[in-house]
């Protein structure tokens, strides 16, 4: 008699910058959780040019870790505190020797930390182009002084074939998405595989509009974390059977 037919592994499908996708890949890994992975970003980070003049800033606010990366790249100051949205932000502000302070959340919750705290400096937003929540236009309605700039451009490139293949193919699909602009971005792709879509938050679920997807769940906070969470949970679903 023939065995059992073998269910092929879920496909984790990544489409931030190289980087930043194989490391959550290999984050997901320690898990013990078997899945094939599919790495193709849908975008790439581009310094736009020299960094603003900051001799007036008494300090920085971060909403990306992209954004660290480009002002250290360009050789930025590092002598001054730094406010984040999310503690993978801070970390990477932190592993350049500067001070930074996270606020653990969303971009609302740093503007509540920082128009409680008000402090006595003027601030700037370093961002790249594709930006949301409109930092310094509320810091400095709420009475603060905050400048901003574009430091970066995220433009968008192609899916590979391999990924254009998954999206197209049978095999369960989980796709974690973690910013509108990605989301926007895959909204404008054709899939017809089960997709199992996990959302930093709920900016991202609006921003993937008509995907085709089997399931969606939104991790209870927007940080790397709570996605892997997210994560692990629908791949022991689809290892499972149950999409």
């Amino acid at each position: 008699m023939p065995g059992p037919l073998l269910r092929p592994l879920p496909i984790l499908f990544l489409t931030r910058p190289e980087a930043a996708s194989a490391r959550f890949a290999e984050q997901c890994g320690d898990s013990g959780l078997r899945f094939d992975t599919v790495i193709s970003p849908l975008f790439r980070i581009e310094a736009t040019g020299p960094l603003p003049d900051a001799s007036a800033a008494g300090g920085l606010i971060f909403t990306s870790a992209n954004g660290v990366a480009v002002w250290l790249a360009q050789g930025g100051r590092r002598d001054l505190p730094v406010y984040t949205v999310g503690d993978a932000t801070a970390r990477a502000a932190e592993a350049a020797g500067m001070r930074a302070h996270s606020a653990g959340g969303a971009a609302d919750d740093l503007i509540d930390w920082l128009i409680a705290h008000t402090p006595d400096l003027p601030l700037m937003h370093l961002h790249g182009r594709h930006t949301r929540g409109d930092v310094a236009e509320r810091l400095t309605k709420a009475g603060l002084t905050c400048g901003s700039a574009v430091i970066y451009d995220q433009p968008a490139q192609p899916l590979s074939a391999e990924a254009r293949a998954a999206l197209l193919g049978t095999t369960p699909v989980i796709v974690p998405v973690f910013s509108p602009r990605t989301g926007e971005l895959l909204a404008q792709e054709r899939a017809q595989a089960p997709l199992l879509v996990a959302a930093m938050s709920e900016a991202v679920v609006n921003a993937l509009g008509p995907l085709h997807k089997r399931d969606l769940k939104v991790a209870a906070r927007p940080e790397s974390e709570a996605m892997r969470e997210v994560v692990s949970d629908l791949l022991k679903r689809a290892l499972a059977g149950d999409y």
